[in-house]
């Protein structure tokens, strides 16, 4: 629910975006802290990638995210070891990178559309989907910390002491 609820409203974000902005310019709110500006990134995370081309923008920005976001599916759905506090937070992972991988092997750019600072501080232009990963990212480290994470943790990593008895 959580990983489709995140490519849902993620996607639909970015029509509303290309529909609203698309040519616009920027909008700005909040005495210029937040701002509305339509962007299409043709790379990864804050353009990075963006002038790749061939074999290492498919390895890069294609192959490299697609195996990265099925190991994460494969672990939250079958690893033993995660804690059910770090299912939601991966999933939250799963929905941003899905999407916006989906749009870039779909379209060749992703949306962005959202800017936020104060005065020559800056974000980059980021969307709903990196809102989400990101918000996966702060709630798994946040959950590492918790005590369930600790004693799940230290059974895991503990070395069984064996005993044996000497007869004579």
């Amino acid at each position: 629910m959580v990983v489709f609820g995140s490519v849902a409203i993620d996607q639909l974000s970015k029509v509303w975006a290309r529909n609203k902005f698309e040519g616009q310019g920027e909008t700005s709110y909040f005495n210029d802290m937040f701002r509305w500006v339509f962007a299409e990134n043709e790379g990864a995370f804050l353009g990075w990638g963006s002038d790749l081309a061939g074999i290492p923008n498919l390895i890069l920005l294609k192959l490299f995210p697609t195996l990265l976001i099925l190991g994460l599916f494969y672990m939250t759905l079958f690893s033993k070891d995660l804690l059910k506090n770090q299912v939601i937070p991966f999933s939250l992972i799963l929905g941003g990178g899905i999407s916006n991988l989906y749009d870039r092997i779909v379209h060749g750019k992703v949306v962005d559309f959202m800017n936020v600072g104060i005065g020559d501080l800056r974000t980059g232009i980021f969307n709903i989907a990196d809102m989400v990963i990101l918000a996966g990212i702060i709630w798994y480290v946040l959950t590492h910390f918790t005590k369930e994470s600790r004693d799940a943790h230290k059974a895991a990593t503990a070395i069984p002491v064996e005993t044996s008895s000497e007869e004579d």
